[in-house]
């Protein structure tokens, strides 16, 4: 079976650096936008599949339970605890590709359903009330680096609605709502020790204390891209070690006025972005282009923090040809270079292996004393190791990888490293971004892929969500709730497999800034006129779709319906066994009834 796939990130012998030819790989952060592709074209791929789908992967042991006695069932509860360590210590396995139906049923009890945002992208008010300036009011102010010059200036002017938005997450039944705070709204210099601007504490205060008085629990992103402008300034930002201290101190602020409410912390969001995007090829504030280096240096600077909890956004990469073991290696190397080159230094204390092969082989081959990935002292791999009490986790969209040797003639550059290209099929649904499209099965196993690498941790998903690309003023989303259906549904999936996910966020709660796309791309489950002064709010018709599957938790079947609405209210259970039951039965009888009458007639006229 052939079939025909788009080629993405393919840096040909012409072009000058692997980077230039790979700057659209841009990673979905709250939406996070991708420009075209610039060396896009269709190729031919020969792998062969028995189904263009991944599914459960099988990490787990299982078994009966049986009546034993004695030392039997002491010998035979050992060897289950030997075979689920070896299962959990097994690697993933890249061949599994089943693809099964839709499953019906509902989450665990206590699962948590959320809406995100970001400071940036909504609040607006960038110069009010003793706000400093960010990194990304700066980048957003220099014509042509927003699509259409727009800016985070206004934005959702959420600074102003804290009730009105609190009233559509009511409306929801949302359990938590996941924000940021503002670093430069509440320390305008960036530094504690010169000035704190209560005006910005008090915001937060109020968002805290609204959302607790409505049932509404916070998790709160300290980190979510807007540095204040003044570190970058005078320091380099996250290309200098001193931040780690500045950020600390902005942290236990934080920690110290929000603490005895806020329990959910999530210290950076998506460093991938911050590091390849803002460092690497320029195309996020701060706009650096620092090549080969300024995204590994700010990642080592923001790894070294020590957590409470991270969110690391991951497509999964799924090997063109599963037969293949270069392609199932170059699958593995795409997410070890995404999300495993923050994840494995969190749970094991360094850096995935096959980083610090490629990363110091190419950095050989370019007559460099050193490898271009720094290096964790003893001490540093001690600190970071188990420094993550959960996992957050955003994934939007799959790739097909497959190996691609690039010459180190190309230069430094990230994507020149991973020695990889990266595919998509057409038949792929593209709803939204150019870069997103949907394809729900590899949720799924991106959830195991944590699982069997990280020992199960405890998971958050911190984002999921679609865009449109076309201006829906009528609001009918329907595409976004077949994602929302489809990408919740393998997750339930994942839970079925024994992956530990706690909450699902959903992205977004508004339409905002979408870094930059400025607004020409829409994640909102609620629509917003960004003509209007008012900034007035709109559900989309994916609302009522989402808070459908919130109150039922899942996708329960017909029999777990009923048995619901009975534990809910018994006098409907008596209703029902009334329609269900004695009515069917009378009315038996009296069929019944009649029939002996007419029969007794009958005899008589005889």
């Amino acid at each position: 079976m052939s079939w025909t796939l788009h080629l993405l990130c393919s840096p040909d012998a012409g072009t000058h650096a692997a980077g230039e030819a790979a700057e659209h790989q841009r990673r979905p952060e709250a939406g996070g936008p991708v420009p075209e592709p610039r060396a896009a074209g269709v190729t031919e791929a020969g792998g062969r599949r028995s189904e263009v789908g991944g599914g459960r992967s099988e990490v787990g042991a299982g078994g009966g339970s049986r009546m034993l006695s004695g030392g039997f069932l002491v010998l035979c509860r050992l060897l289950a605890a030997g075979l689920c360590a070896a299962a959990l210590a097994e690697d993933f396995d890249w061949t599994r590709n089943e693809k099964s139906s839709f499953y019906f049923g509902t989450f665990p009890t206590g699962f948590s359903w959320g809406a995100g945002s970001s400071a940036y992208q909504t609040e607006g008010a960038w110069n009010i009330d003793g706000k400093g300036m960010s990194i990304w009011d700066a980048f957003a102010h220099k014509k042509g680096k927003i699509l259409s010059n727009d800016t985070g200036d206004s934005s959702c002017e959420s600074y102003f609605k804290v009730k009105d938005d609190i009233n559509l997450m009511k409306d929801l039944k949302l359990n938590h709502y996941r924000f940021s705070i503002s670093w430069p709204r509440i320390l305008p210099n960036g530094l504690r020790s010169e000035q704190i601007n209560e005006r910005g504490i008090k915001y937060y205060d109020a968002l805290i204390n609204m959302l607790l008085e409505n049932q509404i629990t916070p998790i709160v992103t300290l980190y979510h891209w807007d540095l204040p402008q003044v570190l970058q300034d005078k320091h380099g930002g996250w290309q200098n070690v001193s931040m780690v201290n500045h950020f600390n101190d902005f942290a236990n602020l934080c920690f110290e006025r929000f603490g005895n409410r806020v329990k959910n912390w999530i210290t950076f969001n998506n460093p991938w972005s911050i590091a390849v995007e803002g460092y690497e090829t320029g195309e996020h504030a701060p706009g650096l282009r620092l090549r080969g280096t300024g995204a590994y240096r700010a990642a080592h600077h923001i790894i070294k923090k020590g957590l409470v909890g991270i969110s690391l956004t991951a497509d999964w990469g799924e090997p063109v040809d599963a037969s293949n073991q270069r392609d199932i290696e170059a699958a593995e190397r795409y997410i070890q270079f995404y999300m495993g080159w923050f994840a494995t230094p969190l749970f094991n204390g360094d850096y995935p292996q096959v980083m610090k092969d490629y990363i110091g082989r190419k950095s050989g081959q370019q007559g460099l004393g050193a490898s271009r990935l720094p290096v964790f002292s003893p001490q540093e791999k001690s600190f970071i190791r188990g420094t993550c009490d959960f996992l957050g986790l955003g994934h939007f969209t799959t790739r097909y990888v497959t190996q691609r040797n690039y010459p180190s003639s190309l230069g430094d550059s990230f994507f020149v490293d991973r020695d990889l290209a990266e595919l998509v099929d057409p038949k792929w649904p593209d709803p939204g971004s150019e870069w997103l499209y949907s394809v729900p099965w590899g949720f799924r196993r991106l959830l195991n892929f944590v699982k069997t690498q990280y020992g199960n941790p405890m998971i958050y998903v911190t984002e999921n969500g679609v865009s449109e690309k076309m201006l829906c003023t009528d609001l009918c989303d329907d595409w976004r709730m077949q994602y929302f259906r489809d990408y919740i549904n393998e997750m339930l999936k994942a839970i079925r497999d024994g992956v530990n996910v706690k909450g699902y966020t959903a992205w977004s709660l508004l339409d905002s800034f979408e870094w930059d796309e400025g607004y020409s791309e829409r994640f909102g489950l609620y629509y917003v006129d960004f003509r209007s002064r008012s900034k007035p709010r709109y559900p989309k018709a994916s609302v009522q779709f989402y808070k459908r599957i919130i109150s039922s938790n899942g996708f329960p079947n017909q029999r777990e319906l009923r048995n619901r609405k009975l534990k809910l209210n018994p006098l409907i259970g008596h209703m029902e066994m009334v329609t269900e039951i004695v009515v069917p039965t009378v009315c038996t009888l009296c069929i019944l009834l009649s029939a002996v009458f007419l029969m007794f007639l009958l005899r008589r006229r005889l």
